[in-house]
């Protein structure tokens, strides 16, 4: 790992041009800021900030792996699809996180230390602790003990040592955050825009975090400890109002000098929300309109899964005046199923490859497109679809020429088996600073093809809730602590309280998703975007009383509750996290069964070098965790990476457990040796 620089220090020079946040604004040494003057109060917003980026496209890249979205990117799409894993998903997690916070959180603590800061000090712990573990899970080892002390070679640590150094600095937090602060220390309020100062939510974040990590010792029965577990979360968050977010904005054009993304939006959306390459996948979509079997759509689901305008008609303007919603389906990486129908959903990307899904493109007049279709079932099919689309097309011999009028959302391509792609509408949403259209409002959100197509009106994407520039980043919710609850007695064998826990966590999630929705509707972001009001109450209430929501702890199942759990965490690490101590679909773990039906190796899998296991019972058969960064440790740090993990660049590093996810240390430690 080559020696990193203070770097954040230059933010505080982008601070003083911006007002999007005020925590941002504030800059006591703007001449010659170094890691000695820098106030304390100062850094912990950027520290903050930097820690929501490095989250974002952890969160990002796992959920890929975790199937909540497509990609037909190069990188991600070796995690949505092939599973051929790629390191070059490998650098920008890990780099965020040392370069633009692990030093920083050093020099805070240090500094704070002082003044006699002990709320500071504490934050200090607390972002080690989100920021370590994120690395433990994402990479295994890696230099810890040794990492942001100037060593430009330092040696990794394993796992075990990671893990219990992060619980120990969450634990010293809890202490430090109880004291009161020396006289003079600044008030943690006057850096902290994340709980502004609130004492209390940071121990809560605190022992909540602590439950979390505790978790993910499930498969050690030496180490796992479900009353600990229940102890932690009777101090962690009690309701949404105890929820640890980051708030996020689209009020500025400032972008980061460093990464070069809008300083005040959204981690999640800087990366699954800011291109235009995602789309939601089948397997989550299926979730949010089958649990269970039911049949019954999720009231979330208009919220999580975008739409575009379709059947647009224009007035002599250009104007739209009437049109329909066209709500996304989702991607089927995993279980293409209507061989008969080569041009059906379930075989799209069979048909045209991993990364063939194309990208809409906006009709400013007639647009005609001819598409040479040989085999003569396809071009039935073709046919039929245009017909049933109300499209204006012709034949001749092979050829068939469809026409799309003014106002349509199309794919600009020849390749009929492209031409349907309309119906996977992009995750994309705009903010200010990159949607390169000044008439555009900070208040409109949606994705627009063409500055064309926004002049007339035509939306060609909602967005999606949790990923949009004004949408929170969250760091610790209620309800996610609901569903460990519900988690841990149901390995009790409580049926009773797990049910109860299962419930809340859900009612917590739709609370929680309904209140943003009402402030975004007040803030007038509704106005041109119906995915961003308020659900139906009575929507959310049919949902809970539905076949989609266990009605009784004795029909309740670990299966139940941990898909309500993804569907609620959606673009988080923490749903990697749990399918891997489940083993995803392999069915192995306890009495539980399948507790993630469904995911499975796809039809276009090629990644037999990265996961070398036959069977989904070998540990080795699924994606656990990621190639350490190539440049970092392997080439510039490879004697130090290589006598820690003698296969930490082997292909198949990527089916290597890390130490949380082996029962056992002696089977953790067999994995390294050589």
């Amino acid at each position: 790992m080559k020696n990193l620089k203070y770097i954040i220090l230059g933010c505080f020079l982008v601070a003083g041009t911006t007002s999007c946040k005020k925590w941002l604004d504030v800059n006591t040494d703007p001449n010659s800021p170094n890691n000695q003057s820098a106030q304390i109060q100062n850094r912990l917003p950027w520290i903050e900030h930097f820690y929501m980026y490095s989250s974002g496209v952890a969160n990002y890249r796992t959920a890929c792996q975790a199937g909540v979205f497509y990609s037909y990117s190069g990188n991600p799409n070796t995690f949505t699809t092939t599973w051929q894993c790629s390191s070059g998903n490998s650098t920008t997690p890990y780099q965020t996180w040392f370069v633009a916070v692990s030093s920083n959180v050093v020099d805070m603590y240090n500094s704070a230390q002082k003044l006699g800061a002990y709320h500071y000090m504490a934050a200090a712990n607390v972002y080690h602790a989100l920021g370590f573990m994120q690395m433990l899970d994402i990479y295994g080892e890696m230099p810890y003990t040794e990492a942001a002390t100037g060593n430009p070679s330092p040696k990794p640590d394993d796992g075990k040592t990671i893990y219990n150094g992060c619980m120990a600095k969450l634990n010293d937090a809890i202490n430090l955050f109880s004291k009161t602060q020396e006289a003079g220390a600044p008030a943690l309020s006057a850096g902290d825009y994340v709980n502004n100062g609130d004492v209390s939510k940071w121990i809560k974040l605190c022992w909540g975090l602590k439950a979390r990590y505790m978790l993910k010792l499930s498969k050690k029965a030496d180490l796992y400890n479900a009353d600990s577990i229940l102890y932690c979360l009777s101090k962690g968050p009690q309701s949404n109002a105890d929820n640890t977010v980051v708030p996020c904005y689209n009020n500025s054009t400032v972008t980061d000098f460093l990464l070069g993304d809008p300083v005040v939006t959204n981690g999640n959306f800087n990366y699954a929300g800011y291109g235009s390459t995602q789309r939601t996948s089948q397997y989550y979509y299926n979730l949010l309109t089958n649990m269970r079997g039911s049949g019954v759509i999720d009231p979330r689901m208009t919220k999580i899964v975008p739409a575009s305008m379709s059947n647009v008609k224009l007035d002599v303007n250009g104007k739209v005046i009437s049109y329909t919603w066209n709500r996304s389906i989702g991607v089927d990486s995993y279980n293409p199923q209507n061989l008969s129908d080569p041009l059906s959903a379930a075989n799209r990307l069979v048909k045209g490859g991993a990364t063939s899904i194309a990208l809409q493109s906006y009709a400013t007049s007639n647009t005609n497109k001819t598409y040479a279709i040989t085999n003569a079932t396809d071009r039935t099919n073709f046919i039929n679809a245009q017909i049933s689309s109300g499209r204006t097309y012709s034949v001749n011999g092979n050829n068939v020429t469809v026409t799309y009028p003014p106002g349509s959302i199309y794919i600009n391509s020849t390749n009929y088996i492209n031409a349907g792609d309309t119906v996977y509408v992009n995750l994309r949403s705009n903010a200010l600073a990159t949607s390169g259209n000044p008439a555009q409002p900070a208040t409109d959100l949606c994705w627009y093809p063409s500055i064309a197509a926004f002049n007339a009106g035509v939306v060609g994407s909602t967005g999606s809730f949790q990923i949009r520039p004004v949408s929170d980043q969250d760091i610790l919710t209620y309800y996610e602590m609901c569903f460990i609850k519900a988690e841990v007695y149901m390995r009790k064998g409580d049926a009773g309280n797990a049910y109860t826990a299962y419930r809340a966590g859900i009612q917590a999630n739709l609370d929680k998703m309904q209140t943003k929705l009402t402030e975004w509707q007040a803030s007038g972001y509704a106005a041109n975007n119906p995915d961003m009001a308020p659900m139906n109450p009575a929507d959310i209430a049919a949902y809970m009383t539905s076949n989609a929501v266990a009605q009784s702890a004795g029909s309740l199942t670990m299966s139940d509750i941990m898909l309500q759990k993804y569907v609620a965490m959606g673009c988080s690490i923490e749903n990697y996290n749990d399918m891997r101590r489940f083993n995803f679909s392999a069915g192995n773990v306890g009495s539980f069964g399948i507790v993630y039906p469904g995911y499975q190796r796809g039809p276009l899998f090629t990644g037999t070098a990265q996961l070398t296991g036959g069977t989904p019972a070998d540990a080795r058969y699924w994606m656990r965790r990621w190639m350490l960064p190539p440049t970092y440790e392997i080439n510039y740090n490879s004697i130090n990476t290589l006598a820690l993990n003698a296969h930490a660049a082997d292909p198949n590093i990527w089916s290597m457990p890390v130490w949380w996810d082996c029962a056992t240390d002696a089977e953790y430690y067999a994995y390294l040796k050589p």
